[in-house]
């Protein structure tokens, strides 16, 4: 089995982020479900939607969503007999949202 980084590979940084994108991310119950699953260990997409108890459509929906905002890496495995699998790894280690006095400031801090 070979391990390929699958293309493209997200074209965002988690900097690019705002605010409003991560709270419509994460006020998604289903996305934080999938985020949970693969921040626990990276996972194939069954895999995810198994784990988050989510239809594999709606696991790889929100998988994709992850990814194009950056927070979600994918590696390729080619198998002995030539099928392919998606592997799914969470990029960040942290994400936090604060209020204060009406403010709102969100940081995310992504691992190497």
């Amino acid at each position: 089995m070979s391990v390929h980084p699958a293309i493209p590979e997200s074209k965002r940084s988690t900097d690019d982020l705002t605010k409003a994108e991560l709270l419509d991310l994460f006020g998604d119950e289903y996305t934080r479900r999938v985020y949970e699953a693969i921040a626990e260990r990276p996972r194939s997409g069954r895999d995810v939607a198994d784990a988050a108890d989510v239809s594999r459509s709606t696991a790889y929906r929100r998988l994709n969503d992850l990814r194009d905002a950056g927070l979600v890496r994918t590696e390729l495995t080619i198998c002995e007999d030539g099928h392919h699998r998606e592997r799914f790894e969470a990029v960040a280690t942290s994400l936090t949202i604060t209020l204060d006095d009406g403010d709102m400031a969100a940081r995310v801090s992504v691992a190497d």
